[in-house]
């Protein structure tokens, strides 16, 4: 097994006042040479955003883009004709394709929480797609639930790249085992919350990532009542 730790401490930070973005990789303006993405996955971001703020109207294309609502509520507006509104425990996608414009604005009372996800896609200029799932927590206790997939379905959201996302709720000391084709894949996992043993390597607090890769499984040990995301995504195209 190969891992590469992103400890929470280590991240860049972009602070406008209405926006913290805690930024694991190189984004935008911030560049850190060493950190440009985990395989196929480009950007990960832990973003706070103030009441009555948000992204004004902006353009992608040929990216999959997720987002995991941890906190508050937020609006999505697109050039599909999509109005909605998204909640703690929702996640949305949008599969840009050949190109899409969105807007998203805080519409709540309190501070919005989200995970902001980019992972390249499998075909390039697909016709673009947005869709939202909720993932209640009381269902996700003690068990790792497919948020993602590559996959068509009603349980979860389905994008255009060979890659799945997992949540899941943890009381103390539970164990979890999650295999995988070691064949070209690697799985970063993100703790959310609580502290977690991974393979036996040294604790991940609250915030900390690891990415894994050259494994068939990861042995997750959750030392404190936690909460964590699993990507496994692919290494190369």
């Amino acid at each position: 097994m190969k891992h590469k730790k992103f400890k929470s401490g280590e991240r860049g930070l972009k602070d406008i006042g209405w926006l913290k973005s805690n930024l694991t990789f190189s984004f935008n303006s911030h560049y850190e040479p060493v950190r440009t993405g985990f395989g196929l996955l480009r950007v990960f971001n832990d973003d706070f955003v103030a009441p009555e703020n948000g992204f004004g109207l902006h353009a992608h294309s040929n990216i999959e883009i997720i987002s995991v609502m941890l906190a508050g509520s937020m609006n999505h507006i697109d050039s599909l004709g999509y109005k909605e509104v998204v909640h703690k425990d929702w996640v949305q996608i949008m599969s840009a394709g050949t190109g899409l414009r969105h807007e998203e604005h805080n519409v709540g009372n309190d501070e919005v929480n989200f995970l902001q996800i980019w992972i390249e896609p499998k075909l390039q200029n697909i016709t673009p797609r947005y869709q939202r799932r909720y993932f209640p927590e009381e269902n996700r206790l003690n068990k790792l639930v497919t948020i993602v997939s590559n996959e068509e379905g009603q349980g979860h959201c389905w994008i255009n790249q060979n890659a799945k996302l997992l949540i899941g709720s943890f009381e103390r000391d539970k164990e979890v085992r999650y295999q995988l084709n070691p064949v070209n894949k690697a799985v970063y996992v993100f703790n959310i919350s609580g502290s977690l043993l991974i393979n036996n390597e040294e604790p991940l607090e609250q915030r900390d990532a690891i990415g894994v890769w050259e494994t068939d499984h990861l042995h997750i040990t959750c030392l404190t009542d936690s909460k964590f995301l699993v990507i496994e995504v692919p290494v190369n195209h």
